[in-house]
């Protein structure tokens, strides 16, 4: 599983100063969310025979992996970046209508990475908080999905000061908008280590692999 991690010097990084007023004197987080139109990955998905939801969740750490700003965060007390992030996500039991976390090993290779989630479903039904035997690593990122509601806005709203700049990510209810597919996406970062241009690029990325499913589906 990739863990690596890299040390950022603060002498030399172009964002010292915003983390130190963001973390120190004025510390923000903010959520965004925007209508993404998933018609022609949702057809392709289903067209093979595949689940949306492990796509989702690939497609939120493909584009983690490819923008560093989304995966800053300590180790040993030391700042650094993370190569990758891990999904961390929910398991939602019909039974009793409660949840417990389930995560995947992410892989750029999106195959590779739908059989994880395969393989690690045998664990869903577990009831435990934790479904997994194994905990997730310390570079895993919330990515969760509420198919029950239509939302226009969602904000995480966080009971303890914010140490985490890892993003969390959250999908809501599909609905139909001039014949095509759409789905509420949101994304709630820390303003230490991502701007609005940040944020800006994330949905991009997400609405451009939307449309081109060929280009990382096999």
């Amino acid at each position: 599983m990739n863990t690596e991690f890299h040390k950022i010097n603060l002498n030399e990084w172009n964002r010292a100063q915003y983390f130190y007023y963001f973390t120190k004197i004025l510390p923000t987080g903010y959520s965004l969310t925007s209508n993404i139109d998933i018609t022609q990955a949702y057809n392709a998905i289903k067209n093979k025979g595949k689940k949306f939801f492990p796509a989702y969740l690939y497609i939120c750490s493909k584009i983690i992996s490819e923008e560093k700003e989304f995966r800053i965060g300590y180790l040993n007390d030391e700042l650094g970046y993370y190569e990758v992030l891990h999904p961390s996500y929910s398991a939602f039991h019909n039974d009793d209508k409660s949840i417990s976390n389930m995560w995947t090993e992410y892989d750029a290779d999106f195959e590779v990475f739908y059989n994880n989630y395969i393989e690690d479903q045998k664990y869903a039904s577990n009831h435990e908080i934790m479904a997994k035997p194994q905990m997730p690593p310390a570079n895993n990122c919330m990515i969760g999905m509420i198919p029950w509601i239509e939302f226009t806005n969602y904000t995480p709203i966080p009971y303890a000061p914010m140490n985490s700049f890892f993003p969390i990510i959250q999908a809501g209810k599909f609905f139909e908008k001039d014949g095509r597919k759409m789905m509420p996406l949101s994304i709630t970062v820390h303003h230490a280590t991502c701007d609005g241009y940040h944020v800006g690029v994330f949905f991009n990325k997400f609405q451009e692999y939307m449309n081109c499913p060929e280009s990382w589906m096999k």
